[in-house]
């Protein structure tokens, strides 16, 4: 096979033999994609590579799709037929000219096949192969394209429902049920859950409205909706979670259950807040399955592993967890109320709201409106015959009270708090106004958390730091010495060079000495200070040695703990 234009300088420069190339050219043709996108998809070839090479053998201009500002995009010149067959995207319309990314330059039936549908001049405009597909994806799910993408038949079939508790707060509002919103709320929805997003925010200002996923802790954005259709929008998501959607005044809150499945079910909390410019909806992703990856894959050291499993199986005392909202404080005790959950066992949990739904574990919503709050419950649980209780946060001295004379009386108590350390808890429950001898006798165990991204295992990078820096962050000089740390670098398969998060845990069993600590009402300094003196790691220490591991990066430990 004779070869031309880019496959005949990617040999030329021993980027590929004449075979590799003519057998490449014969699966594109057989598979009818691009060949470029089959070099990529196949490994042959870096799509930076390609576009470095073919802008030199073309002289077409280089861009690089990071700096892709979105907003700018035509979105209705090119429909989504052309694009998905083509393999490009509408850049910037200037005049009479449309600028149009491309991978492969020698690709001109796509240009002529867009001139003739817009009667505009093209300028092709090179970009790296990978970066255009993940932008035309995100180009064709802009609201836009989803409000008019009425093909998905996924999109009706998804079998959607309000939380029980809320569907007697509903009251009317059809006629926001029209399909392309609907089909566009349902999308997001599913973008999210597929891109193992925890939250999704949907934003209304005075000339824009936009959506954002959190998705490993970070915040970006996945579409733009036109403004008008705000009111429309949070209709149908105040319909979806059972809402009033009459009131927009006052703030709301409300449930949806998303059924994927005959087998499997997502869980959305969701809240509303009034703002300047209309109600801004969050929608908290409540996955069931969270809750029962088990105990090894959350993150702990091995002996940080063992006294939490030592302490579940006490009879009684008290487990407290204890980091910032959205640190995976609900996981860690239902995974360890999961251990628990045998037909031996009766165990009741109260809190605000109920996140995740467990078969065999009594599960109460505290509404503090109703008369039911966190003490009203545990109250109510003491006359159960309760073998394991469980308490959302302790908030007052009413709960804790009440919380640590059922620890006393038999039972294992969990619950958790909104402090930074394991050390300021105890500091925390003591200025609640706890009796100091009370603390000493009930805690078992205090686990503080927190949870960092995880290094992308397909392209993290040796990062090269001085030792003199490394002492500094808090490295011993042993580790120091034969430190190998990884930092992100990015591609493909994650975010900025992560994938996922894992917990990073400072775990603290109260021993004699803390105790004698606690009872003459020592500061959280001092308590830290004897914790370390008894071999207890700090969030920091921990974070450190996940670094050590190659899990996660120094910036990642320095971004989620603090010296």
């Amino acid at each position: 096979m004779i070869l031309t234009g880019l496959a005949k300088r990617l040999v030329d420069d021993n980027l590929l033999s004449h075979d590799q190339a003519s057998q490449a050219y014969q699966e594109a043709s057989k598979q009818k994609i691009p060949f470029v996108t089959h070099l990529v998809q196949a490994d042959l070839v870096k799509s930076k590579d390609i576009a470095r090479l073919s802008a030199e053998e073309f002289g077409s201009p280089l861009m690089d799709m990071d700096c892709y500002d979105f907003t700018q995009a035509p979105k209705e010149l090119v429909n989504e037929k052309l694009i998905r067959k083509h393999h490009t995207l509408p850049l910037l319309k200037r005049g009479n000219r449309l600028f149009i990314a491309v991978s492969d330059p020698t690709n001109l039936n796509a240009l002529d096949e867009i001139r003739f549908n817009t009667g505009l001049n093209i300028d092709a405009v090179l970009v790296e192969e990978n970066k255009l597909s993940a932008a035309i994806e995100k180009f064709l799910e802009s609201a836009d394209d989803a409000l008019s993408d009425l093909a998905d038949e996924d999109l009706d079939a998804l079998e959607i429902s309000a939380g029980e508790e809320e569907k007697e707060a509903a009251a009317g509002g059809d006629e926001a049920d029209d399909a392309p919103v609907v089909r566009f709320v349902n999308k997001m929805l599913l973008s999210a859950i597929k891109g193992g997003s925890s939250d999704l925010h949907f934003e209304p200002y005075e000339k824009s409205y936009r959506v954002r996923f959190r998705t490993d802790g970070v915040l970006h954005e996945a579409a733009r909706p036109p403004i008008t259709l705000a009111p429309r929008i949070s209709s149908r998501l105040k319909i979806m979670s059972a809402m009033d959607i009459s009131e927009r005044r006052k703030p709301q809150d409300g449930r949806i259950k998303m059924k994927l499945s005959k087998t499997k079910a997502i869980d959305f909390r969701v809240n509303t807040c009034p703002t300047l410019w209309g109600e801004k909806i969050v929608l908290r992703i409540l996955d069931p399955t969270s809750a029962q990856m088990g105990i090894d894959s959350l993150g702990y050291e091995e002996i940080q592993k063992d006294m939490y499993m030592d302490a579940l199986h006490q009879p009684q005392g008290m487990i407290l967890v204890t980091g910032p909202t959205g640190s995976g404080k609900t996981v860690s005790l239902y995974t360890g109320l999961n251990i628990l959950n045998t037909v031996e066992r009766n165990i009741s949990t109260a809190e605000d709201p109920v996140e995740i739904n467990l078969e065999g574990i009594n599960q109460v919503n505290v509404n503090p409106k109703q008369g039911m709050d966190f003490a009203q419950a545990l109250r109510a649980f003491l006359r159960q015959d309760p073998d394991i209780i469980m308490v959302g946060e302790i908030r007052d001295l009413e709960t804790a009270g009440i919380a640590i004379k059922a620890a006393q009386t038999g039972h294992m108590v969990m619950s958790t708090l909104h402090t930074n350390s394991a050390a300021e808890t105890l500091t925390r429950l003591l200025n609640m106004g706890v009796p100091a001898f009370n603390l000493a006798t009930t805690v078992n165990l205090i686990i503080a958390q927190r949870l960092a991204r995880r290094l992308c295992s397909n392209c993290k990078v040796k990062a090269d730091i001085p030792k003199t820096a490394l002492l500094h962050e808090g490295f011993t000089e042993e580790q120091a010495q034969t430190a190998e740390l990884y930092g992100p670098k990015g591609c493909d398969k994650c975010n900025n060079g992560y994938k996922g998060r894992l917990g990073i845990y400072e775990v603290v069993k109260i021993t004699p000495g803390l105790s004698k600590i606690i009872m003459e009402e020592g500061n959280s300094i001092q308590i830290a200070e004897q914790a370390q003196k008894e071999g207890f790691n700090s969030l920091r220490t921990s974070g450190l040695l996940k670094a050590l591991q190659g899990i996660t990066s120094l910036e990642e430990v320095n971004r989620v703990t603090k010296d």
